[in-house]
């Protein structure tokens, strides 16, 4: 069985082709068009990972993800940066330093975003076996 994935994005077809990937290759997608929104089926749904996007209106991504930290239920999920904007190395580091656990850019291609998927999702599992977790 798949991650239950949610994917907070404002562009409908965005949040389609995402949708469609994931659940190709057996991840359970959850769906929210805004930050707002976006926090309130984190909290509703508790999903494993979040791909998030960063420009939103009601709400963007920062804020959403800020929201989302400050929940201590929610604290270990990790939330990826869903972006076009991401200009080199800067915003990055921008995206990085507001406390994602990583970006995927768009256009999302399939292939990267399967692979990229499985990564974040394989290194929560091993963080989820550490001895620390298990305090």
């Amino acid at each position: 069985m798949g991650a239950r994935i949610l994917v907070v994005d404002d562009d409908e077809d965005s949040r389609w082709l995402t949708s469609f990937v994931l659940e190709a290759v057996g991840h359970e997608v959850l769906l929210a068009a805004n930050g707002s929104e976006g926090v309130e089926a984190a909290r509703r749904d508790r999903p494993d990972l979040i791909l998030m996007d960063v420009r939103m209106p009601v709400m963007d991504g920062f804020e959403a993800r800020r929201l989302i930290r400050r929940d201590s239920s929610l604290r270990d999920i990790p939330i990826i940066a869903l972006t076009a904007t991401l200009m080199g190395d800067r915003g990055r580091e921008r995206v990085r330093g507001a406390g994602f656990d990583g970006h995927i850019e768009k256009p999302i291609r399939a292939s990267a975003l399967v692979e990229q998927i499985d990564r974040y999702l394989s290194l929560e599992k091993r963080s989820d076996a550490s001895p620390e977790k298990e305090r």
